[in-house]
C-alpha cells in the first residue's frame, strides 16, 4: 500500500472519510443537510433513494433551499437496479454515499478543483496524483464534446493522456423523467496498480485496474419534450462519492468487503458456520448475506413489510436471497436476527432510528424466515426436478416457484444462471399479470412516493393532499400522520397510521372537509423557518423524518400547516372537486386513499 494512503500514520476509516469530507466543504462554505429517508419524496421513478440529488429533485429545479445554495451530506441509498450484481468486489445494494450540491452558484470552475484538492490534498485524502485519470464526456451531435471540464483537470496537473472522452452511456447524467435537468460528468478514477487487460484498458473498463471514486454531475441543460437540449439558466452541480468504494481503494482492498465496515457481519456470519476455507461461490454466498442483511434492516426502518408488491417484494426478495445462501454454506437455523442486530449496533450512532425501530425489525425478519425457510427446501427440490426434467424453467415453472413455494424470479433467475438453465421471466411476468387480471390484485412494483412529476395537474394533487392530511386528523383523531404519498398526473395516493377501515360516513366527511376548503380559496403561502419554530407553530411533519435547520412551511388558509419542499398551487380555488376512489389497508396498522380531482 503506497503512503498516499495513510494520514497521520492511520489508514483512513469509514468515519474518517466521512468527517474528512463534510470537514472540507463546510470549511467551503457548504451547509450540511439532513441524511433523507431511503423512501424518496419527490421521485416516484424509484423505489428507493438511489442518489443524494433524490430529495433535492424540486431545488434542482429551481426552488430556494432552505440551507441555501452550496449543500454537502452523507446520505443513504439503495439500488434495485445492482442487486443482480451482488456478491462481486464492489457492487452493494444499499450503500452511503457522500455529495456535494451547488444549486446555481460555483460551476465546473470551483467544483473540479475543490474535487482534485480534496483527492490528493495532504491534510484530506493525500491520494498520489499519478494515479488519478479522469473522464469526461466526448459530446455528440446534440451536445458539444465537454472541453471545459478537460481544460481545468489539465490545468491542475492531469495530462492529457490521463485525461479520457467517453460518449454519453458512460458520462451523461439524464434527467429524472423524461425531461428536464440534465447534462455531462466527470469521472475520476484510482489506478489500483493492476496489468491493463489489453491495449484499449482505460476508465470504464471491468478488469478492476481503474476504479471509480468520484463523479461530479454537471446540470447545465434542459431536454425539452422534442427531444432538444437548451441550456439552463440555473446551473447546477451534482457530485457522488461512494464510501464502501472509496475506503477499499484508499486501503488498497480489491474488494469493498474486506474493509471494517463489513467486517463484524463477516465475523458474525462465520460464526454460524463450520466452514473454514470458502471456495469462490461460497465467497459470494458469504457476500450477498452481508449486503441484503444490512439492506434489510435499513429497509426496515423505514416501517417497509415484506409484501409481493413494491418496496414490500424488493425487502422480501433480499430477504430471501440472504436466507438461500445462508442454506448454500450450511447455516440451517434462523439467523438473519443476529446478523441485523450487528448492523444495528454498526450504524445507530448515525442513524438512530435503526436502534428504535430494532424490535420491529428483529420481528419482521423472523416471521420473514419462518415463512420461507419452511418451503425453501420444498421449492429447491422442485426446482431440480424440472431442470433435470426439462433443462429449462419455463413461464407456468417459474410462476410455480413464485407462487407455491416464494421464489421471486430474480431468485429463480440466478438458481438457473449458477445451473445454466434458461428461465423465461419475460413469461413469468406474462403468467403473472394474467393472475392479477384474474384477482384484480393488480400488483405495480415500479411506483414508488411522491410526485412523478411538477405538470399542473401532479402539482394541484399534491396541494391536496396537505388538505387531505388534516382532514384526516380533524375527522379520526390528532394522531393521525402521513406515512407515504405517490402523485402523478391522474391521481393521488396517501398513507396513513389507522387500525382499522374507515366507515362509509367518515369518508364522507373526510371528503366534504376537503371540497369545504376548495370552495373557501384558501391562499396557500410559503415560509422559511428553523425547525424548532416550525414545530412551534403547530406544523404537521413526517416526524420519523430528519430536517435541516431551516425548513419550508407551507399554509393553506387557517386549515392546515406543513413542513413541504414543494410545489403548490397558490389558491385551493384551483383544485377541482376531490372525490376519493378507494380506502384500503396496506400493512399492519397502516391505510392507503386514493383518490381524484374532477
Amino acid at each position: 500500500m503506497g503512503r498516499e494512503q495513510i494520514i497521520g500514520g492511520k489508514l483512513i476509516s469509514a468515519v474518517k472519510l466521512k468527517k474528512l469530507y463534510l470537514d472540507f466543504f463546510i470549511r467551503n462554505q457548504h451547509k450540511e443537510i439532513v441524511n433523507a429517508s431511503l423512501v424518496p419524496e419527490n421521485d416516484p421513478t424509484a423505489l428507493f433513494t438511489s442518489a443524494g440529488m433524490h430529495p433535492l429533485v424540486p431545488y434542482l429545479l429551481g426552488q430556494l433551499h432552505p440551507s441555501g445554495r452550496r449543500l454537502v451530506n452523507v446520505q443513504k441509498c439503495l439500488r434495485t437496479s445492482d442487486i443482480d450484481e451482488v456478491g462481486d468486489s464492489f457492487h452493494l445494494s444499499f450503500f452511503e454515499m457522500l455529495g456535494n450540491w451547488s444549486l446555481g452558484d460555483y460551476f465546473k470552475e470551483k467544483s473540479i478543483p475543490w474535487s482534485y484538492e480534496f483527492l490528493t490534498g495532504k491534510e484530506w485524502l493525500g491520494i498520489d496524483k499519478d494515479r488519478l485519470s479522469v473522464t469526461v464526456f466526448a459530446g455528440d451531435d446534440r451536445v458539444p464534446r465537454d472541453n471545459e471540464s478537460a481544460r481545468i483537470w489539465e490545468e491542475l496537473g492531469i495530462p492529457k493522456e490521463r485525461i479520457f472522452y467517453l460518449p454519453k452511456k458512460d458520462n451523461w447524467w439524464g434527467p429524472v423523467g423524461n425531461t428536464g435537468p440534465c447534462g455531462p460528468d466527470t469521472e475520476m478514477f484510482y489506478d489500483t496498480g493492476k496489468e491493463p487487460c489489453g491495449s484499449g484498458c482505460k476508465p470504464g473498463c471491468s478488469c478492476g485496474k481503474y476504479n471509480e471514486i468520484w463523479n461530479n454531475v454537471f446540470m447545465e441543460y434542459n431536454l425539452k419534450a422534442d427531444g432538444e437540449y437548451e441550456p439552463l439558466q440555473q446551473k447546477n452541480v451534482d457530485t457522488g462519492m461512494g464510501v464502501e468504494r472509496t475506503i477499499a481503494v484508499l486501503q488498497g482492498k480489491d474488494n469493498v468487503y474486506d474493509t471494517e465496515i463489513f467486517a463484524p457481519l463477516i465475523q458474525k456470519i462465520k460464526e454460524f458456520t463450520v466452514l473454514d476455507l470458502l471456495s469462490k461461490s461460497q465467497i459470494r454466498s458469504l457476500r450477498v448475506i452481508c449486503d441484503h442483511t444490512r439492506a434489510a434492516t435499513f429497509i426496515l426502518a423505514e416501517g417497509i413489510v415484506p409484501l409481493n408488491v413494491e418496496r414490500g417484494y424488493v425487502l422480501r426478495r433480499l430477504i430471501r436471497g440472504a436466507i438461500r445462501h445462508g442454506r448454500m454454506l450450511g447455516i440451517e437455523k434462523e439467523f438473519l436476527s443476529e446478523l441485523s442486530k450487528v448492523a444495528i449496533a454498526t450504524y445507530s450512532e448515525d442513524y438512530p432510528k435503526l436502534k428504535q425501530s430494532e424490535e420491529f425489525i428483529i420481528s419482521e425478519l423472523v416471521k420473514e424466515y419462518n415463512k420461507f425457510s419452511n418451503t425453501l427446501a420444498r421449492g429447491l427440490n422442485r426446482f431440480n426436478k424440472i431442470a433435470i426434467e426439462k433443462k429449462t424453467i419455463d413461464a407456468k415453472d417459474a410462476f410455480l416457484l413464485y407462487q407455491s413455494f416464494g421464489f421471486p424470479i430474480e431468485m429463480t433467475r440466478e438458481l438457473g444462471r449458477e445451473n445454466a438453465i434458461a428461465v423465461d421471466v419475460n413469461g413469468f411476468y406474462e403468467e403473472l399479470e394474467k393472475h392479477h387480471q384474474v384477482s384484480k390484485l393488480g400488483a405495480d412494483k415500479r411506483f414508488g412516493s411522491g410526485l412523478a412529476d411538477t405538470t399542473e395537474a401532479t402539482v394541484r394533487l399534491h396541494t391536496v393532499t396537505h388538505l387531505l392530511n388534516e382532514a384526516l386528523r380533524r375527522i379520526l383523531g390528532n394522531d393521525i400522520y402521513q406515512k407515504g404519498s405517490n402523485i402523478t398526473q391522474e391521481r393521488l395516493r396517501f398513507d396513513f397510521n389507522f387500525n382499522r377501515k374507515l366507515t362509509n360516513d367518515e369518508l364522507i366527511k373526510v371528503e366534504g372537509l376537503v371540497n369545504e376548503q376548495i370552495k373557501n380559496a384558501l391562499p396557500v403561502n410559503r415560509i422559511e423557518t428553523t425547525l424548532d419554530e416550525a414545530i412551534k407553530m403547530g406544523s404537521q411533519a413526517v416526524f420519523e423524518q430528519m430536517y435541516s435547520e431551516k425548513v419550508s412551511v407551507y399554509s393553506i388558509g387557517d386549515f392546515s400547516k406543513e413542513l413541504c419542499s414543494g410545489p403548490h398551487v397558490e389558491n385551493t380555488s384551483q383544485l377541482g372537486r376531490f372525490k376519493i376512489v378507494k380506502e384500503e389497508g396496506i400493512s399492519a396498522g397502516v391505510r392507503r386513499i386514493r383518490a381524484i380531482l374532477e
